[in-house]
């Protein structure tokens, strides 16, 4: 029986899977991905109606490996960065011009991103999409291993990679343990047309139950600057009332908690509702398989960064194994995969780290605890060395870069 063989075979077809198998495929790697799911479902505003912030180094990425050129609709630049807490008196604000002339990111709806992905895999021959089918198995052996599929066909491969999210069947099916815990928390998801401009300022509201980012979409036609991108971080059982409650009533919440600086608003289609919970896998790698995104990771929404991580790991995960494969290597022995270990683990962990303990810092509304966040706020909206770093690290523009975010090919 002729088997077919994949230099590398990408469990997960949603932005993460997807966007793996491109930046090898660029580089001549013959890559197979299969997903439980048809990733086309997700061109559909029903299915995933979130859109996601693109810091500038993975708009680079994206650029290099030639996906941003298929978005059907532009992105909303991100310009400005405002941070306020309750008291909205104390804020941090982040001028894009103090670091050049450069956004900060973009907004971009998931399914214009999931639908310039499938176009540019389309024009890739080395990529194969088997969806929907489930994997039934991961069976390794010494230098393989073999993926037996729901319809009793086998594949072969020396490296899985893991892009199948949070509930992994990739981490599971290599035993990497999970340290995870649930927030109180759930995050409303939704859009709104409102009568004044936001100027392409992302705004970040720290409120007693968990922030609310109001991030600037680009209008698909009308006035410039008039509809926003709403992420509601709200206690679980009042997430569940406002989900509930009639467009009218949930409306009148959301004024109360931007407090009418927009003007008035009207809600926009859909709202969904997610359980946020923190996750990060003991390691990402094991003999012949990575992790990479949700797989490995899943952070709180609080700072927008969750897919800007997938997308550094998949640039440098993409950078090794390239390196591995001209240099005649194994790209699947943990040897080669350490490098990407080595290189993403402390950025990682420092992200996950920083924004579980912003989510407990902001929301509470303890004294002396708020006392102290306002006047941090206050300190370093003045220390400008501080905040040139804290807007670079938000561009996605420190520590050690990929080449593809360097806008370099591998």
């Amino acid at each position: 029986m002729n088997i077919p063989t994949y230099d590398v075979v990408i469990i997960g077809g949603g932005l993460i899977g997807l966007t793996q198998a491109i930046a090898l495929g660029d580089s001549g790697v013959r890559s197979c991905i299969i997903d439980k799911t048809d990733p086309s479902l997700g061109l559909k505003i029903d299915f995933d109606g979130r859109t996601s912030a693109i810091a500038y180094s993975s708009k680079v990425m994206l650029e290099q490996i030639g996906v941003w050129r298929n978005l059907k609709n532009s992105p909303g630049s991100i310009l400005d960065i405002r941070i306020s807490d309750s008291d909205s008196s104390h804020h941090l604000h982040f001028n894009h011009k103090s670091v050049g002339n450069k956004p900060f990111g973009f907004m971009v709806e998931n399914k214009d991103l999931r639908y310039a992905l499938l176009k540019r895999i389309h024009d890739l021959k080395n990529i194969t999409l088997i969806a929907p089918q489930r994997i039934t198995k991961l069976i390794p052996s010494t230098n393989t291993y073999s993926v037996l599929l729901e319809n009793k066909k086998l594949i072969k491969t020396p490296l899985i990679i893991g892009a199948d999210g949070r509930n992994s069947f990739a981490r599971e099916s290599a035993e990497i343990g999970l340290t995870k815990w649930p927030y109180k928390q759930s995050a409303i998801v939704f859009s709104i047309s409102h009568e004044y401009s936001h100027n392409f300022i992302a705004h970040e509201r720290f409120l007693k139950n968990g922030p609310l980012a109001i991030l600037p979409l680009k209008n698909k036609k009308g006035k410039t600057g008039t509809h926003s991108s709403i992420v509601w971080t709200e206690d679980k059982k009042i997430a569940k009332i406002l989900m509930q409650a009639s467009n009218e009533e949930f409306k009148k919440e959301l004024e109360i908690r931007i407090e009418g600086f927009l003007g008035k608003i009207n809600i926009i289609g859909q709202k969904w509702c997610y359980p946020l919970s923190f996750q990060f896998a003991e390691t990402s790698i094991s003999e012949r398989l990575a992790l990479v995104g949700d797989a490995s990771h899943g952070l709180h929404p609080i700072a927008g960064q969750g897919l800007n991580m997938g997308l550094r790991d998949i640039s440098a995960l993409a950078e090794v194994i390239v390196n591995a494969k001209r240099l005649g290597l194994d790209i699947g022995t943990k040897s080669v995969l350490n490098d990407y270990y080595r290189w993403r683990h402390f950025d990682n962990t420092l992200m996950l780290a920083s924004t579980d303990f912003l989510n407990h810092l902001f929301s509470t509304n303890i004294k002396p605890i708020a006392f102290a966040r306002r006047l941090g706020l206050t300190a370093v909206n003045k220390i400008l060395p501080l905040k040139k770093i804290l807007m670079k690290e938000a561009m996605g523009l420190t520590g050690e870069l990929p080449r593809l975010m360097r806008g370099e090919n591998l």
